[in-house]
């Protein structure tokens, strides 16, 4: 293995030239709680298809500040419509008949209230919502804006959101896929034990099952959405959600970068089929971490074979998608030591000298904006080629091995188009996920 003190003087080579390439080019943004001030910085990205905003944790409250601001300009004034998350489609379907003033579903529970609830079950989110649902109040139905759900986790809840979809629309096709998914029930809890159980011979495989659903529910488009489009829409998404859960699961005892692969490939197929129902002038904001909205064929990431959905935009809406990465220094986040631990507020460490973000705060700007496109920010882009190292925190962090477990090299002038930089962060402000003892259940968050 190479010396690590080596690995990090060949990184902060051309340091003070890449400073002198960022200081100038950075450009002072106001506070975030400033909506329309720091939204009105982003008007260059007005003309974009789909605009990909990211996030340096998953736990920060500037990070969802900025992006709320940000995407209240681009709903205002740039046209666009469509809000798309790094979240499960049942719970972010909730959210969305709120905001768009639609009958709510019945629910056993609040949305977003399992683990990791805080990524989206906090103030800085519910503030939006509650600007999303005003600005929608007086417009017509179809031309208000939605909000939904990337993700494929939510197998369970998918599996019951097609079947209560067919129950109402045709008994007898769910009868035939109660039988299907009969498969995947007994994993609908703890779906990750299903992948170790097929691998290991436990479990019969329940892909063919899954396949044969969607493929049946769609061979019936025509007749189900004269009924109901938006049921439809609703039932079709979650059907795909179950198909790639199951090849998910299974792909995650394999090793190797194909359940990421699959995963972002599932929420770059959402965010295309999302954009095509809306019309063919629809325009989205997506809100994920940053490992997912930069192009991952200029990190580590690409370079072991993994892709994602801004590489995978790129491809598909060229200069039309436009990836902005998010940093910071220093501050608190809110995330656990483990998967399924309790959430903690937790001191973010300063950043490694050979990483990026040591050259942001070297910068001097305590929040900025660095636009790297155009043919005026080559010389810019030719001082951060690097490559450097880049720090990603998840729901889970751990300092005692950040080295390890949270930076990876990149060369950031290939993977964003633009930076929004916060020196100093603290952490979100998580909601509960009951309501307190003898006060009313309030749709959609349970507050």
């Amino acid at each position: 293995m190479a010396d690590p003190g080596i690995l990090e003087r060949s990184r902060t080579a051309g340091t003070e030239e890449a400073l002198r390439a960022l200081h100038p080019a950075g450009e002072p943004l106001p506070p975030p709680e400033q909506e329309e001030a720091f939204g009105n910085c982003f008007d260059r990205f007005g003309e974009a298809r789909v605009v990909l905003l990211g996030e340096a944790t998953h736990g920060t409250a500037e990070f969802y500040r900025a992006r709320a601001a940000i995407t209240r300009r681009l709903i205002e004034r740039h046209g666009f419509s469509i809000v798309a998350v790094e979240a499960d489609w049942p719970d972010a379907g909730r959210i969305d008949r709120y905001v768009r003033h639609r009958a709510p579903e019945p629910s056993p529970e609040a949305a977003f209230a399992r683990f990791p609830s805080w990524m989206w079950r906090n103030r800085e989110v519910l503030h939006f919502v509650e600007w999303l649902r005003r600005h929608n109040e007086a417009r017509p139905e179809r031309e208000r804006a939605e909000f939904r759900g990337l993700d494929v986790y939510s197998l369970g809840q998918s599996i019951g959101a097609v079947l209560r979809y067919l129950e109402e629309v045709d008994p007898e096709a769910a009868r035939v896929a109660r039988k299907r998914y009969g498969c995947l029930t007994p994993w609908q809890a703890e779906p990750e034990h299903y992948g170790r159980a097929v691998l290991h011979g436990a479990s019969q495989s329940c892909e063919d099952a899954a396949i044969a659903q969607l493929r049946e529910l769609l061979d019936h488009r025509v007749q189900y959405l004269g009924r109901d489009g938006e049921g439809f829409l609703d039932a079709a998404q979650n059907a795909r959600i179950v198909r790639s859960a199951e090849g998910y699961y299974r792909a995650m005892y394999r090793g190797g970068a194909e359940s990421w692969n699959l995963r972002d490939r599932h929420m770059f197929d959402t965010l295309r089929a999302v954009l095509e129902a809306r019309g063919p002038d629809a325009k989205a904001v997506v809100w994920a971490h940053n490992s997912h909205i930069g192009n991952a064929s200029a990190t580590a990431m690409g370079w072991s074979g993994e892709f994602n959905i801004g590489e995978l935009c790129r491809t598909a809406f060229g200069a039309d998608a436009a990836l902005i990465g998010f940093g910071t220094d220093r501050g608190t986040v809110a995330a656990a030591d483990d998967w399924d631990g309790p959430m903690r507020v937790m001191e973010v460490l300063p950043a490694r000298p050979d990483s990026y973000e040591h050259l942001f705060r070297r910068a001097g700007l305590a929040r900025s904006l660095t636009d790297l496109r155009g043919p005026g920010r080559a010389a810019l882009r030719e001082a951060l080629l690097g490559p450097r190292l880049e720090r990603a925190i998840g729901v889970i962090y751990r300092p005692d091995t950040e080295f390890y477990s949270h930076y990876f090299e990149a060369v950031l002038p290939e993977q964003f188009d633009a930076v929004v930089w916060f020196e100093q962060t603290q952490a979100v402000t998580p909601l509960d996920t009951e309501p307190p003892r003898g006060m009313p259940d309030t749709y959609p968050f349970g507050i």
